[in-house]
């Protein structure tokens, strides 16, 4: 596989850096990854940047994850980018939401390297 770039957008800085490790663990040694601590810093790198794939929170301050989605798809920035959930148990309401607004998958915190693998990487296929 090619390089893969990912943007990681979460308001805690360990989580985007579990994330990172997580999808290096899964088999994408050749990644660069950019880092987003909100919904609205991962929208103003996306006018800036081409990336492959999007991890995003569900609950982040000044633009959770659900909203995050929304404005990228209205905004047709990163148009055919898989974009995956991170969630916790409390949100599954929320993921529904996210898939019904284009996100094209979630993985439920804790998770391991074999559930992003499972998860994320059939999203990469084109990549």
């Amino acid at each position: 596989m090619s390089e893969v770039r990912a943007l990681i957008v979460d308001d805690s800085s360990v989580m985007r850096k579990i994330v990172e490790r997580s999808l290096r663990q899964a088999g994408l040694e050749s990644l660069v990854v950019f880092e987003a601590g909100s919904g609205v810093e991962g929208l103003e790198i996306l006018k800036s940047r081409e990336v492959d794939l999007i991890l995003s929170d569900i609950n982040m301050p000044s633009m959770d994850g659900l909203e995050f989605v929304r404005q990228l798809r209205s905004q047709q920035l990163a148009p055919e980018v898989p974009v995956v959930m991170i969630t916790t148990e409390s949100s599954e309401e929320h993921v529904r939401q996210a898939i019904e607004a284009g996100a094209k998958g979630y993985i439920r915190k804790p998770f391991t390297a074999d559930q992003v693998k499972q998860r994320v990487l059939p999203l990469l296929s084109t990549v």
